[in-house]
């Protein structure tokens, strides 16, 4: 039976005809490429029973979809809602042995008789990098739009942007839900003139995973910087009941409804996503809530997060089961962020060009150059919206008075690529060997002094 369905596929996928779409898909997760299983046969999608489901099988269903390397086989119970009692479960005794380019290449019983759908296997797949960004906004679910092409990224014209096009790019983003498509002029500084704008004229119906999966015309002519899309997607996940946004008890969205998470194996790990994820500075504190005034009501959403600290979103750290747990609100987490890291130039003649002071614990310090150079100042100048970074002479470098007070970094080391100098590798704060006579002095392009 199941190589006459593999031969019935392999025909109708032949040369010359038209590639056919995967015939392979996860639902319910957090992104395309985490999910239940589910497998199309005749028109209809099924689920797969997880006896013998393993790695090698999830390597392959990762190969189909165009996901990166296979990282779990989660049971399917972990997608809610779980699959309606009608669904037909397709298959099950799935034997890959990981090299497979589809699914329906493996051995496999399409006979299903004492599976449930409690037995639903599931996958993850490392999600491949989002070919979209949202920039100058808060956080990473809102901000100007752009889009990635061979390495460079460039803006999207706002000509027939909707906020079908906006539920797009927080789908692919793993953000919530569409809230807006925002002034065009509201995230500032705006793009550099120099900047390339690489589409325009978006069309999606709104149920794509990716932007690049959207008509649109990649040729623009006609528009400026001034007319760059803009998005506002729904944040799942915020910091309540403390003295700022960056401060308080955790609470995460799931169902439109909020709760709390419990601190049942929460750790500084998944502090520094949380921190990541609302645009906050470096984790700094995890506690329980001290008194029932900052303790949480209804429901407790998470219990045992388990993040490595690189991921993206709390949503794709491993958990319990949503709502499923034995904690109270006396278990409720509460996380505390430093303040959005800022940094300024200063004693310059424009607000490109100066002595560079960073903003920590309220304070503003200055930088030391020991192995400061070209890629450090390309992250500066970019995250300022200076444009790129110009040499100027050791004289014109003298001209500037020193700083006094606190010297917050030291040993910075870029890779030229960082939206931010905090994405760099350098000391902890405070700690370093230098004066200020050691103090760094940039000169962007819109910033270049008379010399």
């Amino acid at each position: 039976m199941a190589l006459f369905f593999f031969l019935i596929f392999a025909f109708s996928t032949g040369p010359g005809l038209l590639e056919s779409p995967p015939k392979v898909r996860l639902v319910r997760g957090p992104h395309r490429c985490e999910g239940r299983v589910e497998v199309e046969r005749n028109g209809e999608w099924g689920t797969v029973c997880d006896d013998g489901w393993n790695l090698k099988d999830v390597e392959v269903v990762c190969r189909e979809l165009g996901c990166g390397a296979a990282k779990g086989t989660p049971s399917g119970n972990l997608y809610k809602p779980l699959a309606n009692e009608k669904q037909k479960i397709f298959i099950q005794d799935v034997n890959c042995n990981g090299t497979e380019d589809e699914l329906i290449e493996c051995d496999l019983v399409e006979d299903v008789f004492d599976c449930s759908h409690s037995e639903d296997a599931g996958a993850i797949c490392e999600k491949s990098p989002p070919k979209v960004r949202l920039v100058r906004g808060p956080h990473r679910c809102e901000g100007r739009v752009e889009v990635e092409r061979n390495g460079e990224w460039g803006t999207v014209c706002d000509n027939g942007w909707n906020m079908k096009d906006v539920e797009v790019v927080c789908r692919e983003l793993g953000c919530g839900a569409a809230k807006g498509t925002p002034s065009r002029n509201l995230y500032k500084p705006l793009a550099d003139e120099k900047q390339k704008i690489f589409i325009q004229d978006v069309n999606c119906n709104g149920t794509e995973d990716e932007l690049i999966e959207c008509d649109r015309v990649e040729d623009v002519f006609d528009c400026s910087h001034s007319e760059d899309a803009g998005a506002i997607c729904e944040r799942t996940v915020r910091l309540v009941d403390g003295p700022g946004r960056c401060k308080g008890r955790l609470e995460v969205k799931h169902q439109k409804q909020w709760g709390t998470v419990c601190k049942a194996g929460w750790n500084l790990s998944a502090a520094k996503v949380v921190c990541r994820q609302l645009g906050c500075g470096k984790a700094t504190l995890i506690k329980r809530c001290c008194n029932k005034d900052t303790q949480g009501q209804g429901l407790i959403w998470l219990s045992n997060v388990s993040c490595s600290g690189q991921e993206e979103d709390l949503q794709h750290c491993l958990s319990g089961l949503e709502g499923y747990n034995n904690c109270t609100h006396d278990e409720d987490t509460w996380v505390e962020c430093e303040d959005p890291f800022k940094l300024r130039l200063v004693n310059g003649d424009t607000s490109c060009s100066g002595r560079l002071e960073v903003l920590h614990k309220g304070i503003w310090g200055s930088v030391c150059d020991d192995g400061w150079a070209k890629k450090e100042e390309q992250v500066v100048c970019q995250q300022l919206g200076c444009g790129k970074p110009i040499f100027v002479p050791a004289k014109a470098r003298k001209k500037f008075v020193p700083g006094n007070g606190r010297i917050w970094l030291d040993d910075v080391h870029c890779k030229g690529e960082e939206q931010s100098l905090e994405q760099c590798q350098h000391r902890s704060w405070g700690y370093h060997d230098c004066n200020h006579k050691e103090d760094v002095v940039v000169f962007c392009l819109e910033g270049q002094p008379d010399i």
